[in-house]
This record gives structure tokens, C-alpha cells and sequence, in this order.
């Protein structure tokens, strides 16, 4: 059995993946940390990181962005891997990530869904070839209305994948409006659309003469991001000090 704390418990995901634990038998929830108690759940929930002395193999985080840097250092001081989920870090905090990784066991990644990792794999297989042969490159994700941050982590991990496969010769292109001029070559636009309630759509596309081809990901639920991010905390079991990705979780590694 694989006991995890949920960082954000009262949140939109923190709930989601409370209910998915339910139905695990592999795993369970032994406390949830929230600055909100207003939810009564099945496990104690403290106020603050501070306050919380269960034991536990690794603690899933869904919360935000301004709670990671006190997360970090919890789990380095209580020695309790960690599956960072949160977006929108500044560099700072990305800095305070790896250096917590040489410390502790900690997954990050942009998306906890299988299938956008996944397809983050095929993409570095994909794009030397298509690149070779002309093709532009172009990302459109799309969220709903009330995501704050554009473009989505996953866009911004998703052209990462296929930039590595250039040594990082892309530019990443955010806003065409003030420029007259042809599309350069070495470009990966990258677009936002905020809308309604869509959970997370991600095309990207290669076009090329006569010819287009687009790597696509369709979330329907946030179901997706939670069934990925209890993969993750069974993987992260009893795992020692590093910075680990959901590809780590794919590959068994």
C-alpha cells in the first residue's frame, strides 16, 4: 500500500484525485494539507505543511504556484519523495526544484496526463524528419476560461520536446501582430486559446508543401491528470534523491 498526502486536498484536483484513491486499492490517502477545510473528507486535513506529521511514501501536489517553495523544503526535511503538479513557476522556484531533487526524490512535470508524455516521446522521434523536410511548426492549445497562465505548461513542454531534437535552434514565437515579414524557418509558433470549459486541447502541426500533419491530445475530464499523477506517486515509492518525469513513469525506469 503506497500512503500519500494531498498538497491542495480542496481543490478542483486534490478532490478529483481523492475520488480516484477511493477506488485504488494500491493506495490511499493518509492526510490532505489545504488552506481551506471547508470539505470534509476521509482523512485529517491541516491548515498548513507545518502542522502535518503523517506518515507517508510521497505527496502529490495540486495546489499553487506560491505554496511550492515551502512544499520543497518539506518534503527535503521530512525525506518524503515528491510529484510536483503545479504549474506556472518562475525560474526561481524551477532553480529551488532541482536543487530539492539532489536532496530528495521529486517528479515534476507540465502534464501528468499519459497520453501528452507519450506523445512528448513520439514528437522527438517525429521531428528531425519532418523538420528535414521543410516542414513549419506550429503548437494551438486550448483551455478554459478561467486558466490564467498562456501558453499552458503543456504547449510550452510540448515544443520543448521537439526543440531538443535541435539542439535548441527554435525560437518560440508568441504574438505575429506587430511583425511583416515571411515566417522564418526556425520558429515553433506557439498559440492560446482560452474558452468556455474545455479541460486541455494540444495540436501540434507540422506543415509542410501540399501536406500537413498534426500530434494531437484531447483531455475530456481532468480524470486524465489525476489517474496520471497516482501512477506517478506509486512509482515514486521508496525512490532515492533526483529529478524524475512522467517518461521515468512510462518506461518503468
Amino acid at each position: 500500500m503506497v500512503k500519500v498526502i494531498m498538497h491542495g486536498c480542496n481543490g478542483k484536483m486534490g478532490q478529483v484525485i481523492t475520488k480516484l484513491i477511493e477506488e485504488d486499492s494500491e493506495i490511499e490517502i493518509v492526510a490532505g494539507v489545504d488552506v481551506s477545510d471547508h470539505i470534509q473528507n476521509a482523512y485529517p486535513v491541516y491548515t498548513s505543511l507545518s502542522s502535518c506529521d503523517a506518515e507517508a511514501d510521497a505527496v502529490i501536489d495540486f495546489a499553487s504556484a506560491k505554496a511550492v517553495d515551502a512544499l520543497l523544503d518539506y518534503c527535503v526535511e521530512r525525506q518524503i519523495p515528491c510529484v510536483l503538479c503545479t504549474t506556472g513557476l518562475s525560474e526561481e522556484q524551477l532553480a529551488h526544484v532541482k536543487e530539492a531533487s539532489q536532496k530528495v526524490a521529486v517528479l515534476r512535470s507540465a502534464n501528468m496526463s499519459l497520453g501528452v508524455n507519450l506523445l512528448m516521446k513520439l514528437l522527438k522521434e517525429a521531428s528531425p524528419v519532418l523538420a528535414e523536410a521543410g516542414f513549419d511548426i506550429e503548437i494551438v492549445e486550448k483551455h478554459h476560461n478561467l486558466k490564467v497562465d498562456a501558453p499552458s505548461g503543456t504547449a510550452i513542454a510540448l515544443a520543448d520536446a521537439v526543440n531538443d531534437a535541435f539542439e535548441e535552434k527554435y525560437e518560440y514565437v508568441y504574438d505575429r501582430s506587430e511583425r511583416r515579414e515571411r515566417r522564418p524557418k526556425k520558429e515553433i509558433g506557439i498559440s492560446a486559446v482560452r474558452g468556455g470549459t474545455i479541460v486541455g486541447d494540444h495540436d501540434v502541426i507540422f506543415a509542410g508543401a501540399d501536406e500537413v500533419i498534426t500530434f494531437s491530445h484531447r483531455a475530456y475530464s481532468k480524470a486524465v491528470f489525476g489517474k496520471g499523477a497516482i501512477q506517478a506517486a506509486k512509482y515514486m515509492k521508496g525512490k532515492p534523491a533526483g529529478l524524475y518525469n512522467m517518461s521515468n513513469v512510462i518506461d518503468g525506469e
